[in-house]
């Protein structure tokens, strides 16, 4: 008598190799992400027609009741951090100011740099079409 040989299955997909490797990958990026600290102080820079993003970096921020923040550093230690951070780098100081803040205000902020130190200040602004 001859019996029908069971017809033979499929071996099953290995799916553990796959889900190490995703796993690792996930590992991976998660180790090497840079995560930014949210801002100390909330700041809109101003809206202009056209120009460059500037270069990522620490920045000295004054809010529009000219409060300045730079790190974890607030008020006329923050500029002394600033000024000294950038010229350690010898790159410009990144000023990150408020649109609200009032001109006057700035000019005085600016003088303040000037007096500290500073040789260049940049301002951060941002495209109008990406700030609203």
């Amino acid at each position: 008598m001859r019996f029908a040989s069971p017809p033979r299955r499929r071996p099953s997909e290995a799916i553990v190799p796959m889900i190490n490797v995703v796993f690792l990958l996930l590992v991976f990026f998660l180790m090497t992400a840079t995560i930014a600290p949210p801002e100390p102080i909330e700041v809109s820079p101003p809206a202009t027609e056209a120009g460059s993003e500037p270069e990522p970096g620490a920045a000295l921020l004054a809010a529009a009741d000219g409060e300045l923040a730079f790190g974890s550093s607030r008020g006329d230690e923050a500029l002394a951090a600033a000024i000294a951070t950038a010229s350690e780098a010898g790159e410009p100081l990144l000023l990150r100011a408020d649109a609200e803040l009032e001109g006057v205000e700035l000019a005085r902020l600016l003088a303040r740099l000037a007096a500290g130190g500073a040789e260049r200040v940049d301002l951060v602004t941002v495209s109008k079409g990406a700030g609203q």
